[in-house]
Parts: structure tokens; C-alpha cells; sequence
């Protein structure tokens, strides 16, 4: 298997990240509206529409902000700065900015339901398909882990053997989703308590598998993400530290 991965049509060579990400992008989307029409939504359409452009909106601003400082090194290059912008980004940025701006637009046009647990499940299938291309794409796409001895550890297109992360993040997903599934068909959740709990698991596994990744250490020897991750974290510490909360007991309220 040699990286990176890509199409080829004759000469046309087309980026396998790049088409794995419109299909991030389109399937989690068609999968959040099949979604809807079989469960019961509790915003109206005109207010749904409004908290996606402002999650839509925030998450761009987050994507491209942490993935700048994600590789301060590379502000020295010769690139325009606003071409290196545009071409940084990451998902954890893109969750918390897209999590910040949905609330900003909530509080704007009055809506106090949670708006988080119908987004869950396509944002964990497009997350997975969005890895699968970042797998393809090899070192190229900056998201590869450290080099490792370990049996399955792969060269990615540099001739070192790395810790494949890509990998380890779909198999991570994948096991969340079964986990909430399985939650659910047990345990009456709390509104809003689906989202809270994939965000928070996601923000811990990203910033302990940071720790296999080449990072620039911001403070405490810790990488941009992981400081970000850090401050997610606080922000969700109930659903760790007070798990009772996600519940609703038999009274009907949550704890």
C-alpha cells in the first residue's frame, strides 16, 4: 500500500481526501435530514434552519482558527497568509466553534431546547467518512500518528512506520455509536444528553491520542488541540462528574 491514495483518470489525478470529504459532508447531511423525518423534532423548521447556519458559520470560524495554531512553524513559508487559513482546519475546532455558534443563535432567536442530539449520529458518520479520506491521503494530510514498532503501524508515505490514528479514531467512533445505541435502548436520556455525551467522549480521545501525534507544544507540553479539548472538557465536566444528570429516573425529572 503506497501513499497517498488518490484517483486516477489518465492524467487527472483526483485527491481521495478531497472526495471523502464532500462526502462527509453530503451523507451526514442527507443523514440528519432522513433523521428528522423519522423522529420527532422539537424546533420548528424556520428556527432548525437558522441554528444550522449559525452552527454552519461557527464552525468554520473554529475549523480554520485552531488549525492555524495547530502548526505555527509553517507561518514563515512563502504561502499567502489567507491561502494558509483557508487550507488549515480541524475537527475539534470546527465542533466547538459550531457548538458556540449554535448557542449564540439559540439565545438570539429564543430557543431553549437542545438542539445537539439529532446532529449526533451524522456527525459521527461524517466524521468517520471524513477519516477514511485523511487515511488515504497519508502524511499529506497532517493528521498521522508518530512513528511506532508496533505490528500494525504503517508507512504512510515517508518510509516510517507510524501509529495509524486515522484508524484508531474510525474504530473509536464506531465503538461510540454502538455505545449510544445501546445506552438508549436501556436508559431514557435527558435532552440534549446524546450530543453532550459524544462530544465530551470525543474531546478526551482527541486529546489522548494527541500524545501519538507530532505537535507543536503551546503550554505544558501540551498541542493547540489539546489545550481546546481541555477547555471542552471543563465546559462538559457533569457528564463525568455528575453522569446521573444525562439520566431521567423514574420521576420523569433529571437529576
Amino acid at each position: 500500500m503506497a501513499f497517498p491514495i488518490d484517483i486516477h483518470i489518465g492524467a487527472l489525478t483526483i485527491p481521495s481526501h478531497l472526495i471523502f470529504e464532500m462526502l462527509a459532508y453530503t451523507l451526514g447531511f442527507r443523514y440528519f435530514l432522513w433523521l428528522r423525518k423519522r423522529q420527532v423534532d422539537t424546533i420548528e423548521t424556520g428556527d432548525r434552519i437558522w441554528i444550522l447556519v449559525g452552527a454552519a458559520f461557527g464552525a468554520l470560524l473554529g475549523a480554520r482558527l485552531v488549525g492555524v495554531f495547530e502548526k505555527p512553524w509553517l507561518f514563515s513559508l512563502t504561502l499567502p497568509f489567507l491561502l494558509y487559513v483557508m487550507s488549515s482546519k480541524t475537527i475539534v475546532g470546527g465542533l466547538l466553534g459550531g457548538l458556540i455558534g449554535t448557542e449564540l443563535t439559540k439565545k438570539i432567536i429564543g430557543v431553549r431546547t437542545s438542539s445537539g442530539d439529532l446532529m449526533t449520529y451524522p456527525l459521527l458518520l461524517a466524521i468517520m467518512i471524513g477519516r477514511v479520506g485523511c487515511f488515504l491521503a497519508g502524511v499529506e494530510d497532517g493528521t498521522y500518528g508518530i512513528a511506532s514498532t508496533l505490528p500494525w503501524a504503517l508507512d504512510m508515505g515517508d518510509g516510517v512506520q507510524r501509529h495509524p490514528t486515522n484508524l484508531y479514531e474510525i474504530l473509536f467512533l464506531g465503538l461510540l455509536w454502538l455505545f449510544l445505541l445501546a445506552v438508549e435502548r436501556r436508559i431514557k436520556l435527558a435532552d440534549g444528553a446524546r450530543f453532550r455525551i459524544f462530544l465530551a467522549s470525543y474531546l478526551l480521545f482527541r486529546f489522548c491520542i494527541e500524545f501519538i501525534k507530532p505537535v507543536y507544544p503551546f503550554a505544558l507540553g501540551l498541542g493547540i488541540i489539546q489545550l481546546v479539548c481541555l477547555a471542552g472538557l471543563m465546559y462538559y465536566w457533569r457528564v463525568f462528574f455528575r453522569p446521573t444528570s444525562l439520566f431521567i429516573p423514574s420521576s420523569g425529572v433529571p437529576v
